[in-house]
């Protein structure tokens, strides 16, 4: 169902004693104006600071008086809001989300320690060397908008005003684009009048996010005094649409999916090399990647970079059916947890929808995995070797380079 505004609305029944929903809007940081980086994360918070009627401590009150598990945050492609809740309360909720999304306060003495916990958040990075690794890495890795922190720049949160931010709110917190998600034991009709009463005369402009520019892959190190360093790695991936995301998934999977996978057992077990090591697949505005990271002492980075790249390559020569089976084994258990919360599943509505146009359900995404045989995967991953990333360490040395094969 889509409304006049544009607001597209998911529903999914389910057989669960709650009800969730998540707005997933068109305002990310990647389209942050520049010298305002840090708009979208700032004016997630300041929504929630009084709305309609209420002021910040009765807008809270509100939501507390509803018991609802509030989430979302601002990202680099979309602000999301989500909510859980009894189903008897949904409407109420969504009245509140209503209020918060067309009609909030915005009061200027909101916005200044929304600003100072942005400060915080930036500088705290100093203080968790691993975040502080992949926020460099995004840094050299995209364009500006993608590769800046969500809380945006430190200079630029100075030039933030709420006015502004006020202006900036009207231009983007639109229906246009936006989606709204809702899973649990909800009543299709009744919701389908709910959010007509409530957003169907909900208009604004047109709010896109920017194309992800990708800059060449390289060989950094960012000094940092300390008895340990940390490597990051990234690799080009496939994005969801892609027909080989099943496939790229289980390599993923075949990487980093339990103490059975490849970098726990050759790099930590085997070589007792690190104390932390992990590869995922992530989405990146429209491409994918494979992201690994790697903890350990400055005595053994180099060794640690050179084989975690090795077992990477790897897999060109190919996985075993054990290895496969385990990797289906880990995507399906996380499928089936998910399946099982309507909370996860408004979320995956929202994400489907923005990602692929469409919403899978769970029994198409379990046979899409199930389907993947060990040839396939191997015909995959010889065609399409994971070679040449991005590497960023950070410690007292920098490392050599590695010798891509």
């Amino acid at each position: 169902m889509q409304l006049k505004g544009g607001l597209t609305i998911l529903a999914e029944p389910m057989t669960s004693p709650g009800a969730a929903f998540e707005f997933r809007i068109p305002c990310g940081s990647a389209a942050d104006p520049a010298g305002l980086r840090g708009s979208a994360s700032a004016l997630e918070e300041w929504i929630y600071r009084g709305a309609g009627e209420r002021d910040s401590r009765a807008l809270a009150d509100a939501f507390d008086a509803l018991g609802l598990r509030r989430g979302g945050g601002a990202g680099h492609e979309a602000t999301r809001l989500s909510a859980s809740c009894l189903p008897g309360d949904l409407e109420d909720a969504l009245a509140l989300y209503a209020d918060v999304l067309r009609r909030p306060r915005l009061e200027a003495n909101e916005l200044p320690p929304i600003l100072d916990l942005a400060r915080q958040d930036l500088e705290g990075l100093e203080d968790s060397p691993p975040d502080l690794l992949f926020t460099e890495l995004r840094r050299r890795l995209f364009a500006p908008g993608y590769g800046d922190p969500v809380q945006g720049r430190l200079e630029d949160l100075a030039s933030i005003t709420p006015e502004r931010l006020r202006a900036d709110f009207a231009r983007r917190y639109t229906p246009r684009g936006a989606v709204l998600g809702v899973a649990g034991d909800i009543d299709i009709e009744r919701l389908r009048d709910t959010a007509q009463r409530l957003f169907g005369d909900w208009e604004g402009p047109e709010s896109a996010v920017p194309p992800l520019e990708l800059r060449p892959s390289f060989h950094g190190h960012v000094r940092q005094d300390s008895n340990q360093t940390h490597i990051a790695l990234m690799y080009e991936g496939v994005h969801p649409r892609d027909p080989h995301w099943y496939l790229f998934n289980l390599a993923a999977g075949v990487l980093s999916g339990g103490s059975a996978a490849r970098l726990f057992t050759e790099v930590r077990e085997k070589r007792g090399l690190v104390y932390s090591v992990h590869a995922s697949a992530a989405v990146v505005g429209d491409r994918g990647f494979l992201s690994a990271y790697a903890g350990t002492t400055p005595e053994r980075a180099a060794e640690t970079l050179e084989v975690l790249i090795q077992e990477i390559a790897r897999l060109r020569q190919g996985v075993g059916a054990d290895e496969l089976e385990r990797a289906k084994a880990g995507l399906l258990s996380s499928l089936v947890m998910s399946g099982e919360s309507s909370r996860s599943r408004a979320a995956a509505l929202t994400r489907d929808f923005a990602l692929l146009g469409r919403v899978r359900s769970l029994e198409e995404v379990e046979q899409a995995i199930r389907r993947v045989s060990v040839n396939e995967l191997n015909a995959y991953l010889e065609a399409y070797p994971l070679d040449r990333p991005a590497v960023l360490s950070l410690g007292p040395e920098a490392l050599p380079e590695v010798v891509h094969a």
